[in-house]
């Protein structure tokens, strides 16, 4: 689900950032009374994800007009299909046409993105994980398209879940003593994640109880090795330049999650227009 609260703020700012002090092109030429009718459609293929966010861009680009989704979010699309009528003032619809399509495209790259790895591991168990490597601003949106794509959200903030990461463990003298520390600061049922870099980690992660390990650039060799170490004591985690040629090996070593960054902090953006009619 979407936050529609937050998703309407993002929608604001985005308008207020792109409008400006109005639309002076559009406003020499028509006025309120002065409606139309548009067609947004794919010009590649790929999942479609951001209707909801588009429909929000349009009623709120002054005066207000309403996009009508002609295909489910989440549907797989063609270059040339329509995915969506706008209709009302031509105001609204060529004020709210740039952001309502960055929007869409962005999401629809990241479902899309998404869909391509969830395609290539499904003979494995494993699940495909977004990371915090989200645009600024837009990380509830970011993830929304992970979901639609079908991807499984990783912790949304710093807030979510403990993960201590290399920097941690070096700070704070290693693992055994960084999850002590947590575990004398946090509740008894929150879950202590702990990135590992090899072999000799994974046994000391093991030792200190650790709910979930992260196996973090390793060969897949010795994620072979860490998941037979592991036997089912730990969920297993794997992350690090995972790519869409590399992901199915990674998923047969048995591991549980494969996170990957490229989802939210490199996707291409699937491309849409918007055309009167």
């Amino acid at each position: 689900m979407l936050n529609m609260l937050a998703v309407k703020d993002i929608v604001i700012r985005a308008l207020e950032e792109d409008l400006g002090g109005g639309d002076v092109t559009s406003a020499a030429l028509f006025g309120p009374e002065d409606l139309g009718r548009a067609e947004i459609i794919a010009r590649r293929e790929g999942v479609v994800a951001g209707l909801p966010v588009a429909a929000v861009v349009f009623e709120a680009a002054p005066p207000g007009c309403r996009l009508v989704p002609l295909v489910e979010e989440g549907s797989r699309v063609v270059p040339g299909q329509t995915v969506a009528l706008v209709e009302g003032p031509l105001l609204g619809i060529l004020g709210g046409e740039r952001v309502a399509l960055n929007f869409l495209q962005r999401l629809s790259g990241i479902a899309s993105l998404t869909a391509r790895y969830v395609e290539r591991v499904k003979p494995y168990k494993a699940r495909i994980c977004d990371t915090r490597k989200t645009a600024p601003g837009l990380r509830c949106l970011d993830k929304y398209a992970v979901r639609v794509g079908g991807g499984t959200n990783h912790r949304f903030n710093l807030a979510d879940a403990v993960l201590l990461k290399d920097n941690h463990l070096r700070a704070a003298g290693g693992i055994r003593r960084a999850v002590e520390k947590v575990r004398r600061r946090v509740p008894l049922t929150a879950k202590i994640e702990v990135e590992v870099e090899n072999l000799d980690q994974v046994a000391e992660a093991l030792e200190a109880g650790v709910d979930l390990i992260m196996l973090d650039n390793m060969s897949l060799k010795d994620m072979s090795e860490a998941v037979a170490m592991i036997r089912g004591r730990a969920l297993v985690e794997a992350s690090g330049g995972i790519s869409l040629e590399t992901v199915a090996g990674v998923a047969a070593t048995g591991v549980d999650f494969i996170s990957v960054g490229a989802l939210t902090h490199s996707p291409a953006a699937l491309d849409f227009t918007l055309e009167l009619v």
